[in-house]
Protein backbone atom coordinates (compact mmCIF):
# COMPACT_ATOMS: atom_id res chain seq x y z
CA UNK A 1 0.00 0.00 0.00
CA UNK A 2 0.89 3.55 -0.55
CA UNK A 3 0.03 6.65 1.46
CA UNK A 4 -0.41 10.28 0.66
CA UNK A 5 -1.15 13.27 2.47
CA UNK A 6 -2.12 16.43 1.66
CA UNK A 7 -0.89 18.93 4.24
CA UNK A 8 -0.08 22.81 4.41
CA UNK A 9 -0.17 25.02 7.41
CA UNK A 10 -2.47 27.17 5.97
CA UNK A 11 -6.14 27.09 5.59
CA UNK A 12 -8.30 27.44 2.35
CA UNK A 13 -5.43 26.04 -0.33
CA UNK A 14 -8.46 23.05 -1.64
CA UNK A 15 -6.99 20.25 0.47
CA UNK A 16 -10.06 18.19 1.10
CA UNK A 17 -11.15 19.37 -2.96
CA UNK A 18 -8.01 17.76 -4.51
CA UNK A 19 -7.54 14.60 -1.97
CA UNK A 20 -11.27 13.46 -3.07
CA UNK A 21 -10.80 14.12 -6.85
CA UNK A 22 -7.43 12.41 -6.70
CA UNK A 23 -8.98 9.30 -4.78
CA UNK A 24 -11.62 8.86 -6.87
CA UNK A 25 -9.57 9.35 -9.92
CA UNK A 26 -7.43 6.67 -8.52
CA UNK A 27 -10.52 4.38 -7.98
CA UNK A 28 -11.42 4.95 -11.51
CA UNK A 29 -7.94 3.72 -12.58
CA UNK A 30 -7.53 0.59 -10.62
CA UNK A 31 -6.73 1.59 -7.19
CA UNK A 32 -8.41 0.38 -4.13
CA UNK A 33 -8.59 3.58 -2.29
CA UNK A 34 -9.32 4.39 1.29
CA UNK A 35 -9.40 8.23 2.49
CA UNK A 36 -8.57 9.00 5.88
CA UNK A 37 -9.94 12.10 6.81
CA UNK A 38 -7.50 13.83 10.12
CA UNK A 39 -8.76 17.43 9.65
CA UNK A 40 -11.52 18.24 12.49
CA UNK A 41 -13.71 19.86 10.28
CA UNK A 42 -14.12 16.30 9.16
CA UNK A 43 -14.85 18.11 5.24
CA UNK A 44 -14.49 14.58 3.68
CA UNK A 45 -16.38 12.70 6.06
CA UNK A 46 -19.18 15.44 4.84
CA UNK A 47 -18.18 14.17 1.33
CA UNK A 48 -18.49 10.68 1.96
CA UNK A 49 -22.19 11.45 3.59
CA UNK A 50 -23.23 13.07 0.04
CA UNK A 51 -21.68 10.48 -1.58
CA UNK A 52 -23.71 7.60 -0.48
CA UNK A 53 -21.75 4.99 -1.57
CA UNK A 54 -18.52 3.34 -0.43
CA UNK A 55 -16.49 2.69 -3.70
CA UNK A 56 -13.95 5.41 -1.78
CA UNK A 57 -14.66 4.76 2.05
CA UNK A 58 -13.82 7.05 4.60
CA UNK A 59 -12.79 7.20 7.73
CA UNK A 60 -11.64 9.96 10.54
CA UNK A 61 -9.11 8.76 12.85
CA UNK A 62 -7.15 10.33 15.93
CA UNK A 63 -3.26 10.51 14.99
CA UNK A 64 -2.67 7.95 18.11
CA UNK A 65 -4.55 5.55 15.44
CA UNK A 66 -2.63 5.85 12.40
CA UNK A 67 -0.36 3.26 12.67
CA UNK A 68 -3.10 0.49 13.38
CA UNK A 69 -5.09 1.74 10.86
CA UNK A 70 -2.67 1.89 8.10
CA UNK A 71 -1.21 -1.51 8.72
CA UNK A 72 -5.12 -2.86 8.76
CA UNK A 73 -5.75 -1.04 5.58
CA UNK A 74 -2.96 -2.86 3.74
CA UNK A 75 -3.70 -6.47 5.19
CA UNK A 76 -7.17 -5.83 3.62
CA UNK A 77 -5.98 -5.26 0.38
CA UNK A 78 -6.03 -1.32 0.04
CA UNK A 79 -3.71 -0.01 -2.37
CA UNK A 80 -3.64 3.56 -2.12
CA UNK A 81 -4.39 5.57 1.23
CA UNK A 82 -5.25 9.08 1.09
CA UNK A 83 -5.00 11.19 3.77
CA UNK A 84 -6.46 15.18 4.99
CA UNK A 85 -5.22 16.95 6.99
CA UNK A 86 -6.13 20.07 9.30
CA UNK A 87 -4.53 23.94 7.57
CA UNK A 88 -2.76 23.95 11.12
CA UNK A 89 0.29 23.10 12.69
CA UNK A 90 -1.08 19.71 14.57
CA UNK A 91 -0.34 16.67 16.29
CA UNK A 92 -3.10 14.34 13.53
CA UNK A 93 -0.87 17.15 10.64
CA UNK A 94 2.22 15.66 11.63
CA UNK A 95 1.11 12.27 12.34
CA UNK A 96 -0.13 12.38 8.74
CA UNK A 97 3.32 13.82 7.21
CA UNK A 98 5.28 10.93 9.11
CA UNK A 99 2.75 8.24 7.76
CA UNK A 100 3.14 9.27 4.54
CA UNK A 101 5.12 7.93 1.59
CA UNK A 102 4.70 11.46 -0.46
CA UNK A 103 3.34 14.39 1.05
CA UNK A 104 1.84 17.11 -1.40
CA UNK A 105 1.79 20.78 -0.23
CA UNK A 106 -0.85 22.70 -2.50
CA UNK A 107 -0.52 26.23 -2.52
CA UNK A 108 -2.37 28.68 -4.14
CA UNK A 109 -0.69 31.55 -6.11
CA UNK A 110 -0.39 34.03 -3.32
CA UNK A 111 2.25 35.20 -1.03
CA UNK A 112 0.51 34.34 2.09
CA UNK A 113 -0.08 30.22 0.67
CA UNK A 114 3.61 30.66 -0.88
CA UNK A 115 5.17 31.46 2.59
CA UNK A 116 2.58 29.16 4.77
CA UNK A 117 3.83 26.64 1.83
CA UNK A 118 7.89 27.16 3.13
CA UNK A 119 6.88 26.25 6.77
CA UNK A 120 5.25 23.27 5.86
CA UNK A 121 7.99 22.12 3.21
CA UNK A 122 11.05 23.04 6.21
CA UNK A 123 8.91 20.97 8.59
CA UNK A 124 9.14 17.98 6.21
CA UNK A 125 12.77 18.18 5.42
CA UNK A 126 13.45 17.75 9.31
CA UNK A 127 11.59 14.49 9.09
CA UNK A 128 13.15 13.69 6.02
CA UNK A 129 10.16 13.36 4.11
CA UNK A 130 9.21 13.29 0.54
CA UNK A 131 7.37 16.16 -0.72
CA UNK A 132 6.10 17.74 -3.55
CA UNK A 133 4.32 21.07 -4.90
CA UNK A 134 1.51 21.50 -6.22
CA UNK A 135 -0.15 25.15 -7.39
CA UNK A 136 -3.61 24.98 -7.20
CA UNK A 137 -6.72 27.12 -8.12
CA UNK A 138 -4.50 29.04 -10.46
CA UNK A 139 -6.32 32.19 -12.24
CA UNK A 140 -7.13 31.92 -16.35
CA UNK A 141 -4.16 31.80 -18.55
CA UNK A 142 -4.22 35.67 -19.20
CA UNK A 143 -3.31 36.27 -16.05
CA UNK A 144 -0.34 34.04 -16.02
CA UNK A 145 2.09 36.80 -14.54
CA UNK A 146 0.76 36.12 -10.96
CA UNK A 147 0.90 32.02 -12.07
CA UNK A 148 4.98 32.58 -13.05
CA UNK A 149 5.74 34.06 -10.03
CA UNK A 150 4.39 31.28 -7.61
CA UNK A 151 5.64 28.52 -9.90
CA UNK A 152 9.54 30.25 -9.37
CA UNK A 153 8.80 30.54 -5.93
CA UNK A 154 7.99 27.19 -5.34
CA UNK A 155 10.59 25.68 -7.33
CA UNK A 156 13.48 27.24 -5.46
CA UNK A 157 11.62 25.65 -2.27
CA UNK A 158 11.94 22.18 -4.50
CA UNK A 159 9.66 19.87 -6.84
CA UNK A 160 6.54 21.20 -8.18
CA UNK A 161 4.22 18.60 -9.71
CA UNK A 162 2.58 18.53 -12.83
CA UNK A 163 0.07 19.64 -13.68
CA UNK A 164 -0.78 23.17 -12.41
CA UNK A 165 -4.76 22.86 -11.06
CA UNK A 166 -6.65 25.19 -12.23
CA UNK A 167 -9.86 27.69 -10.23
CA UNK A 168 -12.86 25.74 -11.95
CA UNK A 169 -16.31 25.54 -10.82
CA UNK A 170 -16.09 21.69 -11.42
CA UNK A 171 -13.72 21.42 -8.53
CA UNK A 172 -16.33 22.81 -5.95
CA UNK A 173 -19.67 21.51 -7.64
CA UNK A 174 -17.95 18.04 -7.14
CA UNK A 175 -16.45 18.23 -3.74
CA UNK A 176 -20.43 19.63 -2.39
CA UNK A 177 -21.64 17.00 -4.54
CA UNK A 178 -20.29 13.66 -3.19
CA UNK A 179 -18.04 13.36 -6.25
CA UNK A 180 -14.34 13.64 -8.18
CA UNK A 181 -14.43 15.92 -11.21
CA UNK A 182 -13.98 12.76 -13.11
CA UNK A 183 -17.66 12.01 -12.21
CA UNK A 184 -18.82 15.38 -12.22
CA UNK A 185 -17.94 16.00 -16.20
CA UNK A 186 -15.60 13.31 -17.24
CA UNK A 187 -15.18 15.11 -20.44
CA UNK A 188 -14.02 18.43 -18.98
CA UNK A 189 -10.79 20.57 -18.27
CA UNK A 190 -11.01 19.83 -14.68
CA UNK A 191 -11.41 15.33 -15.04
CA UNK A 192 -8.63 16.03 -17.27
CA UNK A 193 -6.10 17.86 -15.14
CA UNK A 194 -7.22 14.96 -12.30
CA UNK A 195 -6.29 12.06 -13.91
CA UNK A 196 -2.89 13.59 -15.38
CA UNK A 197 -1.90 14.78 -11.30
CA UNK A 198 -2.82 11.07 -10.25
CA UNK A 199 -0.81 9.97 -13.33
CA UNK A 200 2.20 12.31 -12.17
CA UNK A 201 1.77 11.54 -8.58
CA UNK A 202 1.93 7.49 -9.62
CA UNK A 203 4.82 7.66 -11.05
CA UNK A 204 6.25 9.75 -8.32
CA UNK A 205 5.91 7.21 -5.77
CA UNK A 206 6.95 4.55 -8.16
CA UNK A 207 9.86 6.11 -8.73
CA UNK A 208 10.61 8.57 -6.15
CA UNK A 209 11.62 11.38 -8.72
CA UNK A 210 10.14 14.87 -8.86
CA UNK A 211 6.98 15.49 -11.76
CA UNK A 212 8.22 19.03 -13.19
CA UNK A 213 5.59 21.68 -13.80
CA UNK A 214 5.75 23.88 -17.08
CA UNK A 215 5.71 27.32 -16.33
CA UNK A 216 1.84 27.36 -18.04
CA UNK A 217 -1.36 28.10 -16.60
CA UNK A 218 -3.76 24.59 -16.72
Amino acid sequence: MRTIAFATQKGGSGKSTLASSIAVAAHEAGERVFILDMDPQQSLMKWAKARGDVSVPVEAILPGKINAVMNSLAKSGVTLCVIDTAGTESTATAAAMKAADLCIIPARPNAFDLWASDVTRRALREMRKDYVFLLNQCPPAQQNARISEGVEMLEKMGGLISPLIGARVDYQEAAGSGLGVTELNPGGPAAEEIRKLWSSIKRRLAKGKPATATRKAA
